[in-house]
C-alpha cells in the first residue's frame, strides 16, 4: 500500500529538491507553460487578460491548457518535448485564429474545420503580414522556448507518483465528461460567445462551442422514422391562381418594433403612423422571433430555413454551429422558379459568419457596406433611406428578370446612447419612461425616421410596372433597460405571465404587393413560418418541407423557445401543456429539423428541395 501511494518519490521530495535543483526548476518552468500559452494565444486573439476576462474565464481556459500539457507529457514522456510541442501547437493555432479574426471578424469555431481546404485555396488573396499582436506572441513563444532549453534535459522518461498519476487521470476524465456530457455549463451559465467571439478566450470558446455542437437526437428519432414523416409530403407546383411577382424583396429591419402594443406606452406621437395605416393589398400582424433585444442571426436562420431555434441548445446561434450546404432555403426555392438572389446587409461582412452561411443558402450575390456608394448615415449606421435606394437600383437594373432580395438593415441597431447625427429629436417620452431609460428617446426617434423611409419604399414600388412583393419585419425588439420594460408592464419582469413575456418578443410584420392579394389584419406567426407564408403568397412551387410547415402552422402558428400560441389563440408555456396531437406535431417538426441540420440522408434532398 505504501508503495502504491508514495512510489519512491514523495519520501525523498525535500532531499531531491536540494540534491537536484535543476530538475525542480525544469518542473516549475513546465508548470508555467499553460500560462505562457494562454497569454500568447490571447495576444493573438486581441484580448487583454487583465481587462477583458472575468476570473472564471481565466480559470476555465487554464484548465484546458493544463490538460493539454498533461496529455503531451504522458504521450512524449519528457517535459521539454511536451512543452515545445504544445507551445508550438498553441502558437500555430493561435496564429491561424488571428488571421481568421483579422479577415472575418470572429474566431475559429469547430464547424470551420470542415472548410479548411476552401480557406487554404484563397490564402494567397489575403495580407498575412505580421502585426503588433503577432510580434507580442512571438516574444512570448521565444521566451518560453528559451526557458525550456536552459533547463537541464531529462535523461530518462518522466514519471510521477502513482497516486498523483491516478488522481490526474481521473480528474482529467471527470472534468472532460462533466464539460461535454452533463449540464455543468448551462448550470454555470457558460455559453458560446457568438458576437464578440473573443470574449470567452479562444480555447474556452472553442470547447464550449464543441460541447454545444453536439445536438441531441429527438426521442424516437431514426433515419427511417424521419423518412416516414417525409413520405407523407410531396412537392407541389406553382400556384397559377395568383399573380407571380417579378420582385420578392424581404426587408428584415434592425430592431424595428411597435411598442404601441403596450397600452402604457406614453409618447408624444405615434412613432410608426405609416405602418399602422397599411391595409390595402397587405397581410399584416405580429411576428414572434426566438430572441429579444439582440440575436439577429437567429431570426434570419428561422425565416430563411423554416427551422426553429427551439430545438437548439440555448444561447447558441445556428449560423456559427449548425449550417450545411443542404439546408432548406427560401433562396434555393426562389431559384427553382428562375429568381436570381441577393443578400444585402449595409454593414461589415464579418458579422455572424454571413459570407459562408449565405453561400450555403444559395445566394448568388452578397452585398455589404463596402458595396454602398455615397453612403448616408443616421448616427453611425447607413440609413434605411439609403439602404432602400440600393434596393431600387438592384430591381431597376434587372427590371424584367425575377429578383429575390434578402435585406438586413442596420440603421436602428443599439446602443441608443450614440450621438444624434442626422436624427431629429422628434418624439418625447413621459417623465416616467424617460427616467426608466433616458436612451429610449433615441430609439423612438429612430422608429419615426424608419417609418418615413418605409413610406418611401412602398411609394416607390407602387409606381413600378413589375409585380413586386415586399416582406417586411423587425428582427427583434430593442435592447432597452429592464426598468423601461417594467414601466411598460407596470410590474417586475419576474412577475409576468407567459403571454406577457411573449409581448416583449412581438414585432410587426407585413406582406405588401403592388398588385391584388387577399388582405389580412392581426395575423400572428413566428419567424420560422414567415418564409413559408412568403412562398405561398408569391405562388412559388412548394417543397415537401414547406407543405409540412403549412400544416404545422395551421395548428400551432407561434413556436418560440419562450412558449407557444395555438390556432385558437391559447398561449402555452411548456410542451407538456400542449394537447397530445399538438405534441405529436412538434415532435415530427423536431425530428425533421434534426435531419436537416445533421443532413443524415441523401433522401433529405427530395423533401427539403425541389427536384432538379
Amino acid at each position: 500500500m505504501k508503495a502504491l501511494l508514495y512510489g519512491d518519490t514523495f519520501p525523498r521530495l525535500w532531499q531531491n529538491t536540494k540534491d537536484d535543483p535543476g530538475k525542480w526548476l525544469s518542473r516549475l518552468v513546465y508548470l508555467l507553460g499553460p500560462w505562457f500559452c494562454f497569454f500568447m494565444v490571447e495576444f493573438l486573439n486581441k484580448n487583454d487578460l487583465i481587462e477583458d476576462f472575468a476570473p472564471w474565464q481565466v480559470f476555465f481556459n487554464l484548465i484546458w491548457y493544463y490538460i493539454l500539457f498533461y496529455l503531451a507529457r504522458l504521450l512524449l514522456g519528457r517535459r521539454r518535448r511536451a512543452g515545445v510541442f504544445i507551445t508550438l501547437l498553441c502558437f500555430a493555432v493561435g496564429l491561424v485564429n488571428h488571421y481568421v479574426l483579422r479577415f472575418r471578424g470572429r474566431i475559429i469555431f469547430p464547424a470551420d474545420l470542415q472548410a479548411w481546404r476552401t480557406a487554404a485555396n484563397v490564402l494567397d488573396g489575403f495580407d498575412l503580414s505580421f502585426d503588433i499582436y503577432v510580434n507580442h506572441a512571438l516574444i512570448l513563444l521565444i521566451a518560453y522556448l528559451f526557458l525550456l532549453f536552459i533547463c537541464p534535459a531529462q535523461k530518462k522518461r518522466d514519471s510521477s507518483p502513482r497516486l498523483l498519476s491516478l488522481l490526474l487521470a481521473l480528474s482529467t476524465a471527470a472534468y472532460t465528461y462533466a464539460f461535454f456530457f452533463t449540464g455543468m455549463l448551462p448550470a454555470l451559465n457558460i455559453y458560446t460567445q457568438q458576437w464578440v467571439t473573443q470574449a470567452n478566450g479562444f480555447l474556452l470558446n472553442f470547447t464550449v462551442a464543441l460541447r454545444y455542437s453536439r445536438l441531441e437526437k429527438p426521442a424516437g428519432w431514426s433515419e427511417q422514422a424521419a423518412l416516414d414523416i417525409m413520405d407523407a409530403y410531396s412537392p407541389t407546383l406553382a400556384d397559377e391562381t395568383v399573380t407571380h411577382p417579378t420582385n420578392i424583396i424581404v426587408v428584415m429591419n434592425e430592431a424595428f418594433s411597435d411598442l404601441t402594443i403596450f397600452d402604457t406606452l406614453d409618447v408624444s406621437e405615434d412613432p410608426t403612423p405609416f405602418l399602422h395605416s397599411m391595409e390595402e393589398n397587405t397581410i399584416k400582424g405580429l411576428m414572434y422571433p426566438p430572441v429579444t433585444g439582440g440575436g439577429t442571426a437567429s431570426v434570419e436562420y428561422e425565416f430563411l430555413t423554416g427551422l426553429s431555434n427551439s430545438f437548439l441548445p440555448p444561447h447558441c446561434v445556428a449560423y456559427q454551429l449548425y449550417m450545411n450546404k443542404d439546408m432548406p432555403s427560401l433562396s434555393t426555392l426562389a431559384a427553382s422558379s428562375g429568381f436570381s438572389s441577393t443578400a444585402f446587409h449595409p454593414y461589415h461582412s464579418t458579422g455572424w459568419n454571413r459570407p459562408i452561411v449565405y453561400d450555403y443558402l444559395d445566394f448568388d450575390t452578397q452585398l455589404y457596406n463596402t458595396d454602398v456608394t455615397s453612403p448616408r448615415y443616421v448616427r453611425r449606421y447607413i440609413s434605411d433611406q439609403r439602404n432602400y435606394e440600393i434596393l431600387y437600383d438592384l430591381t431597376s437594373r434587372t427590371a424584367s428578370k425575377p429578383n429575390f432580395i434578402f435585406n438586413v438593415t442596420m440603421q436602428n441597431h443599439s446602443g441608443y446612447a450614440q450621438g444624434w447625427s442626422n436624427l431629429p429629436k422628434s418624439i418625447t417620452l413621459s417623465e416616467e419612461l424617460d427616467k426608466a431609460d433616458p436612451k429610449a428617446q433615441q430609439y423612438f426617434c429612430l422608429m419615426k425616421v424608419s417609418d418615413n423611409a418605409l413610406s418611401e419604399l412602398i411609394a416607390h414600388y407602387e409606381q413600378v410596372n413589375e409585380p413586386t412583393l415586399i416582406v417586411f419585419f423587425g428582427d427583434h425588439q430593442p435592447s432597452l433597460s429592464n426598468e423601461f420594460y417594467e414601466a411598460l408592464y407596470d410590474k417586475k419582469l419576474n412577475e409576468r405571465t407567459t403571454e406577457e413575456i411573449l409581448k416583449q418578443y412581438a414585432v410587426p410584420f407585413f406582406l405588401w404587393a403592388n398588385y391584388d392579394i387577399p388582405e389580412q389584419q392581426n395575423v400572428v406567426i413566428s419567424s420560422n413560418f414567415l418564409g413559408m407564408l412568403t412562398a405561398k403568397t408569391a405562388g412559388l412551387p412548394l417543397t415537401g418541407w414547406m407543405n409540412f410547415l403549412s400544416d404545422l402552422h395551421d395548428r400551432i402558428p407561434v413556436i418560440t423557445p419562450v412558449g407557444y400560441i395555438t390556432a385558437d389563440g391559447t398561449v402555452v408555456k411548456d410542451f407538456d401543456q400542449l394537447s397530445p396531437e399538438q405534441q405529436d406535431w412538434l415532435h415530427k417538426y423536431e425530428m425533421l429539423a434534426y435531419s436537416a441540420i445533421k443532413n443524415v440522408s441523401e433522401n433529405n434532398a427530395s423533401f427539403f428541395h425541389l427536384p432538379q
